[in-house]
């Protein structure tokens, strides 16, 4: 008898230790800052393949249009991010959100689109622990969502007080767009798209683990959102784009690829349903994730800016 229990005690003992270094485990791979001194070269050569793109981002260059400001978040953190002011000194402006380990350089395909197309102002975060922004942790959106108020605070501060805005972003910068949707807003930010966005971090990693370790959620999920609430100051279940969604009254406009197998399709139905009020969809055919635009550049261009144009 005495044997047995020793051998529970052990094995307890083991299962908790074992669970405990999985949790930091998890987060680490998941969340850890991933920027590797070559990003803003590779990011640069990813957006100038495009020939379109390539003669507009040189000439921003060329002139300096292309320009740097910084901003020190709340908890101390120096956060970057670039900007371009419109020719035609417009008092309309986007606010362009990267995804899960990009930077702002890697979402100025939307810049062109917003810039060019439409002749906005427009400013490109880069989000904590990604691109030139500080942070050893990457947020997935629910600490940003409090850093994009801030920019919008840039926003008016260097194109004018009574600047319209939209927020646009892409897979986590689409979450964190929807997740800034819930929060009380300046009057002047007037509507939001978000491009295959998930429901929330514990949704995306609970698939994410059984999909491609073939894991429950459950005990290691669990752990390792506490261990992030305890050393991040937020848990898988609160970071929620769904929920803030809920809350937002201004007009979204939801992009998903129908192919979408890293942000599952069927999230966006979830997203779609729980948002009141003005709300459109367009489900892009065979794509797959944060590909909408590439695969349907030009009908991504004119919906988008149908679109924003009712509203600003």
């Amino acid at each position: 008898m005495k044997k047995l229990k020793r051998f529970l005690v052990w094995s307890a003992i083991i299962f908790i230790v074992v669970l405990a270094f999985g949790s930091v485990y998890m987060l680490n791979i998941s969340i850890k800052s991933k920027v590797e001194p070559n990003d803003e070269k590779s990011a640069y050569e990813y957006i100038t393949k495009h020939d379109y793109l390539k003669s507009w981002v040189d000439s921003l260059r060329s002139v300096k249009a292309l320009k740097d400001t910084f901003i020190i978040s709340s908890d101390n953190e120096k956060l970057h991010a670039l900007y371009v002011e419109s020719p035609v000194k417009a008092k309309k402006t986007a606010l362009i959100i990267h995804g899960y380990t990009d930077n702002s350089i890697r979402m100025l395909m939307i810049g062109y689109l917003y810039h060019k197309k439409l002749g906005f102002n427009i400013l490109l975060p880069d989000l904590r622990g990604q691109g030139k922004s500080d942070g050893k942790y990457i947020q997935m959106g629910w600490k940003d969502r409090l850093d994009i108020l801030k920019w919008i605070d840039v926003v008016q501060a260097k194109f004018g007080s009574d600047n319209r805005i939209v927020i646009h972003g892409i897979s986590m910068g689409a979450a964190t767009t929807m997740m800034t949707s819930g929060e009380t807003l300046d009057k002047h930010v007037k509507c939001f798209v978000e491009d295959c966005g998930f429901t929330s971090v514990w949704d995306e990693f609970s698939y994410k683990l059984k999909k491609e370790y073939h894991m429950p959620s459950f005990p290691l999920l669990y752990t390792t959102s506490l261990y992030c609430k305890l050393k991040l100051g937020w848990s898988f279940g609160e970071a929620s784009a769904i929920n803030q969604v809920k809350k937002c009254r201004l007009p979204m406009f939801f992009i998903h690829g129908g192919s979408d197998t890293y942000v599952p399709t069927k999230m966006v139905y979830e997203l779609y349903q729980a948002k009141l009020g003005v709300k459109e969809l367009w489900i892009t055919p065979k794509v797959t994730h944060a590909q909408s635009y590439w695969d349907y550049t030009d009908e991504y261009t004119e919906k988008t800016c149908k679109f924003v144009s009712k509203y600003i």
